[in-house]
C-alpha cells in the first residue's frame, strides 16, 4: 500500500496557495510542490488531494492510503459530500480519481504528523 501525505497552505487567506504532496512506497519517497493560483487554504488543501491522486494514478498506484490535517477534506471524501457549494466541484473531481483506483483509504492525522507535507506546500507558493 501506498503512504501518501497532502497539505494545502496560502499566504493569506485567500492568497497566493500551494499544494504540498508526499508519497512513501516501499522502496522510494517522492516529494511534489505545486504552485497554486489566489484561493483559500480550504481550497488548497482539495487542490492537494488532486495533485495527489494524479501523480498516484499516472504512477499505476492503485491501493493509496491518504493522510491529510485537514477534517474538512478528510470528512467530505468519506461521506462524498460537501455542504460549502464552493467546494463541490472539487470534491467531485477528487472522487472520480478516487474511483480510478482499486483502494482507497484517506485519515485524518494532526498538523505535526504532516510536516513534510506541509513544508513542500509552502514551498509551492508563490509570492509577487
Amino acid at each position: 500500500m501506498i503512504e501518501v501525505f497532502i497539505d494545502g497552505a496560502s499566504a493569506g487567506n485567500p492568497g497566493p496557495s500551494g499544494a504540498g504532496v508526499f508519497i512513501k512506497t516501499q522502496d522510494d519517497v517522492h516529494r511534489f510542490s505545486f504552485p497554486l493560483p489566489h484561493m483559500t487554504n480550504h481550497e488548497a488543501e482539495y487542490h492537494a488531494l488532486i495533485k495527489a491522486l494524479e501523480v498516484c494514478i499516472d504512477k499505476g498506484f492503485k491501493t493509496v492510503s491518504c493522510k491529510t490535517d485537514s477534517l474538512l477534506v478528510e470528512k467530505a471524501v468519506d461521506t462524498r459530500y460537501v455542504k460549502n457549494k464552493l467546494y463541490a466541484p472539487l470534491l467531485e473531481e477528487a472522487v472520480q480519481l478516487i474511483d480510478q483506483l482499486d483502494l482507497f483509504f484517506i485519515k485524518w492525522i494532526p498538523e505535526k504528523q504532516n510536516k513534510t507535507a506541509d513544508v513542500l506546500a509552502r514551498q509551492a507558493i508563490v509570492r509577487s
